[in-house]
């Protein structure tokens, strides 16, 4: 009977849907958000994205390689009152000077507007440098990566098996490190060094359960079934990049942004 009971009660904490998060929602809707990142929710599906990946507004998150702060937009202010936001990339105490002047551009997006990103923490995040400083260890509740494991993909990995490590050091154990990026059809070969852009949903698998971690689950929340990876220049001949210009941008257009994948792993 007790394990009845309990095997009931597993099968309804599993299939119930999550409760609706109101401050996500909020910071998904704010006003501190560019209108053109807001036009790209449609593709990139913030709310049903980080909802999958479990996060809560009292967390300590790290965001890896934030880039112009897509993402950052929405979660500094969603964390700003009772977790912490860390923005692991380019800082202007780089010894490298054009990561300096990336680190200082960023700096001052946030510094633009301190009502929503004032409480933003950098850290120290060059994979090409080898400077993994960005969060002391076992301290992150969550790491997530948005569309760049193809970046730090090299022949044989080292980078990203780096990468991978350092985020299970950053993490506590049962930590979420939650990871998006262009899917490459595994029935097409992937080069050595993800030239296209795109990338095996089982490679990227297979480096973060040898640094350690656990699949726990998978989302077609950002799939695009158009998307045929088979493009001339790669993903970035599909919008936003378009970066075959006027060739073909219709076709480019009609596919929208890439298939992708997202994985949610776990610390053990």
């Amino acid at each position: 009977m007790k394990r009845i009971l309990a095997a009931a009660i597993l099968a309804a904490t599993f299939s119930a849907p999550a409760l609706a998060d109101d401050a996500l929602k909020a910071a998904i809707g704010g006003s501190q958000r560019s209108p053109e990142n807001v036009k790209r929710d449609t593709y990139r599906h913030p709310y049903e994205t980080l909802t999958f990946f479990g996060i809560r507004p009292d967390m300590t998150v790290v965001e890896l390689s934030p880039g112009a702060g897509w993402y950052t937009e929405i979660l500094a202010p969603y964390l700003r009152e009772r977790g912490k936001l860390i923005a692991a990339g380019a800082t202007p105490d780089s010894k490298a000077a054009n990561v300096a002047r990336a680190g200082e551009r960023f700096k001052q997006k946030l510094d633009a507007n301190p009502a929503a990103f004032g409480k933003v923490q950098l850290g120290a995040f060059e994979p090409g440098n080898g400077v993994f400083s960005y969060a002391p260890k076992g301290s992150a509740d969550m790491v997530l990566t948005f569309r760049n494991v193809h970046n730090w993909t090299d022949e044989g990995d080292a980078r990203l098996k780096a990468v991978f490590r350092s985020v299970h050091d950053a993490l506590k154990p049962g930590g979420v490190f939650g990871v998006v990026d262009h899917r490459l059809p595994a029935s097409t070969t992937q080069d050595a060094t993800a030239s296209s852009g795109y990338v095996h949903e089982a490679h990227v698998i297979r480096v973060a359960e040898a640094a350690g971690f656990k699949l726990a689950a998978k989302s077609e929340a950002n799939a695009n079934p158009k998307d045929t990876a088979d493009h001339k220049g790669g993903v970035w001949a599909l919008p936003p990049t378009y970066g075959n210009k006027d060739v073909d941008r219709e076709k480019y257009a009609a596919i929208g942004e890439s298939d992708r994948m997202t994985l949610k792993f776990v610390k053990q």
